[in-house]
């Protein structure tokens, strides 16, 4: 038994970190692509709208294990509504006054909002849908006795 079978919240965190660096990757060349032919907000924005749906479909399968629901299909976009306001004033910001180039300034963004995304996942995900039963939450019910 390793200790990602022991402790499925190391299972959980790594496999976020995972999906985010996937979604990183994905959402990061859709904006460098469209930087190059649409304003930077603009391209920060769609990119961002293809990482909520990427994000939606891996964090409910693979990191938390919920089965996707219609409440949490339509919920679960305000946690990157929040994260989007947050991360493009942040982007602004790092361009704009702090003359970050604009191909670097959404590494910052990511890597600042990561804390705040995992949490606001958790909690929107855990609360919109019905967990499937898996060896980690019987083993983290089995602990709990």
């Amino acid at each position: 038994m390793t200790l990602l079978d022991k402790n499925p919240r190391i299972r959980r965190w790594i496999s976020f970190l995972i999906g985010g660096g996937l979604n990183t990757g994905l959402t990061y060349c859709i904006y460098l692509f469209l930087s190059y032919f649409i304003d930077y907000q603009i391209a920060y924005a769609i990119a961002y709208i293809a990482g909520i749906v990427f994000a939606y479909y891996f964090n409910s399968k693979i990191v938390f294990k919920v089965e996707q629901s219609w409440l949490g299909m339509i919920i679960y976009p305000a946690i990157y509504l929040v994260q989007y306001i947050f991360g493009a004033l942040l982007l602004g910001l790092l361009i704009e006054h702090l003359h970050l180039y604009k191909t670097i300034a959404p590494i910052f963004v990511i890597l600042l909002l990561l804390p705040s995304s995992y949490l606001l996942n958790k909690i929107v995900l855990k609360a919109t849908h019905k967990t499937k039963p898996t060896k980690d939450s019987q083993a983290s019910n089995d602990s709990n006795y």
